[in-house]
């Protein structure tokens, strides 16, 4: 189950996705994550999927590798699905002891889950087709214009990449203490809730003494190479916006234009 957690990894390649900039990626997944939640018609939903699917097979990240990022999330998908399917009024076509099962329901909460699945999945395709290195580096010049107002904008792209980028590590080390605690007898799949849960003490103990542990090294190994934030910082791979990033944003914008108008004018 461990090893089905992807998030933070990053998938080497030259597609071209991987040859965007890492800014435009980060400002197109916002304008898609907007466009999840306002086209809501059938014909949108169909757009936006086959969008999806062709910018996967663009980017030649596995399409095994962008499954296993859903498999954590299965069953918060499972029980969106399911509360929408009981608690949509509507014409019923099914009845279960006191849940009355909506045709309304179904497409509800199909379409709701639907929106959940293609978010990890192009916030997937973020973190795949993007290094952790260029990912500091257009966070923070996203966030340059809050320093303004005092926002650290070095300071929380920092932040949130080391945090991104030490989750695989994270993963790896809690599976191996699993196993080795399993390995002088453990059992972590058997027993009641409160029993399970106990049964994970010896293996968070020593998880955080470990992750306390690899924080103070990469604070000493940056303090060592004269870390002193983003002041005066030079960059040895400076982001350039390319032709090829001005061709995404337009197509980007065109169907978005384009899905409006299917909105407004009640073509789906």
């Amino acid at each position: 189950m461990l090893t089905d957690i992807t998030l933070g990894q990053y998938f080497p390649g030259n597609s071209l996705l991987h040859r965007l900039d890492p800014r435009t990626k980060i400002i197109l997944l916002f304008i898609f994550i907007v466009g999840i939640f306002i086209f809501d018609t059938p014909l949108s939903y169909v757009a936006l999927s086959a969008g999806t699917l062709l910018l996967i097979y663009v980017s030649r990240v596995p399409f095994g590798m962008m499954l296993k990022s859903l498999k954590p999330l299965l069953w918060i998908l499972i029980f969106t699905f399911g509360i929408h399917l009981v608690s949509t009024p509507g014409e019923t076509i099914f009845r279960f002891w006191v849940f009355n099962i909506t045709a309304e329901g179904f497409w509800q909460g199909f379409f709701v889950s639907l929106r959940l699945v293609l978010l990890i999945l192009m916030s997937s395709l973020l973190t795949f087709t993007t290094s952790p290195l260029e990912l500091t580096d257009a966070l923070e010049m996203l966030l340059s214009p809050l320093k303004r107002i005092g926002v650290p904008a070095h300071e929380l792209a920092m932040m949130m990449t080391i945090a991104l980028r030490f989750v695989p590590t994270l993963i790896e080390e809690t599976d191996k203490i699993m196993k080795a605690q399993q390995a002088r007898g453990s059992d972590f799949s058997s027993g009641s809730i409160l029993r399970r849960i106990k049964s994970l003490i010896p293996v968070l103990v020593p998880l955080f003494i470990s992750a306390f542990r690899r924080a103070d090294e990469l604070a000493m190994a940056m303090e060592a190479r004269c870390y002193r934030g983003g002041i005066g910082r030079t960059r040895m791979k400076v982001l350039h916006i390319a032709l090829l990033d001005y061709i995404a944003a337009g197509v980007v914008v065109v169907v978005a234009a384009a899905l409006t108008g299917v909105k407004l004018w009640g073509l789906g």
